[in-house]
């Protein structure tokens, strides 16, 4: 069996954009609109893959639209990453202490969730992500 070498950061680029094309094309376009979003910004990975999830439960997806979805798991990962660091640092910033974000998480400790901060972040800050 040969060995499926990953694409680079070029070919993962052209991947992700021609999936979220597959999949604007598909309804994700004509999703509403969520308040936080600006103007002409199109729906998040996501919410795109909630979009192939839903039209296979329905039986209108084809495999072209799963494998679209597939290929936004990383892209959907990373914006989930900004998410929860977004909200950590938000949780903080309000002078929430960590036993209760530890809590609000489901986490047995605060120093479970300082934890889970250092990671989230670190993998934030290790894609160039801001």
């Amino acid at each position: 069996m040969a060995a499926v070498t990953p694409p680079d950061d070029h070919g993962q680029a052209a991947a992700e954009s021609a999936a979220r094309t597959r999949l604007l094309s598909a309804g994700g376009a004509d999703l509403p609109r969520a308040p936080w979003l600006r103007g002409g910004q199109p729906p998040s990975a996501v919410d795109l893959v909630h979009l192939a999830l839903w039209r296979a439960r329905s039986g209108s997806a084809d495999d072209e639209d799963l494998l679209a979805a597939l290929a936004l798991l990383p892209a959907a990962r990373a914006e989930l990453d900004q998410l929860e660091a977004a909200l950590l640092f938000a949780a903080r910033s309000h002078g929430l202490p960590w036993r209760q974000v530890s809590q609000g998480m489901g986490l047995a400790s605060p120093q479970a969730a300082q934890q889970r901060f250092d990671r989230v972040t670190g993998r934030v800050d290790a894609r160039g992500d801001s």
